[in-house]
């Protein structure tokens, strides 16, 4: 997958002109690649368009002009890029009510390591990206984990007739969601990038 460059993000006035219909483009596609996983989580798999409307609308907010602001959120958001063979995806803890997330937070600690593509009768097992920067204490998880999954070439082979399914193992969450047919059409795409 080509990871993007300032070439890729455009000025402020230029985006602008663009936004609505951008915008539109990316929440379509969020849509066919964001997968619930039970009642408190989803996740969303990211590819370089989806992280060029990050780049574009942070560079929005907070009115970036410099190349070398631009770069530094370039380098970040590449991160989540998949190379070939992956799919990266960032998950979500969906609470948003105070007294939940105090409950659940400290009970979901570690999540990042209990996620997996069940394909081909395989486990690809989730690796976070930026462990460093985004972990808290062992005792606290974070509301949002960045994923990387590696697959096998066989099991990218595998991936298209499924069964597919995500799973979650934590002794807190135990969830499985077998993909349908369209999803996983749309995450192929990202192997064939």
């Amino acid at each position: 997958m080509r990871k993007l460059t300032n070439a890729d993000i455009k000025d402020l006035r230029e985006y602008e002109r663009e936004r609505d219909e951008f915008r539109a483009e990316i929440i379509s596609m969020k849509k066919k690649r964001r997968i619930a996983l039970g009642d408190l989580m989803t996740i969303v798999f990211e590819n370089a368009t989806t992280m060029r409307f990050q780049i574009q609308e942070m560079a929005r907010a907070e009115r970036m002009l410099r190349d070398e602001q631009i770069a530094h959120e370039i380098e970040t958001y590449n991160e989540l890029i998949h190379d070939d063979g992956e799919l990266t995806g960032t998950l979500f803890i969906e609470i948003t009510d105070a007294d939940a997330l105090r409950e659940w937070l400290p009970r979901l600690t570690r999540i990042q390591h209990h996620i997996a593509i069940e394909v081909a009768g395989e486990e690809v097992r989730a690796e976070e990206i930026d462990l460093e920067r985004l972990t808290r204490e062992e005792t606290i998880t974070t509301t949002v984990h960045y994923l990387r999954f590696r697959f096998t070439d066989a099991q990218r082979a595998a991936f298209a007739d499924g069964p597919v399914a995500i799973v979650i193992d934590h002794s807190e969450y135990d969830q499985r969601i077998e993909l349908d047919e369209h999803q996983r059409a749309e995450l192929l795409g990202d192997f064939a990038a």
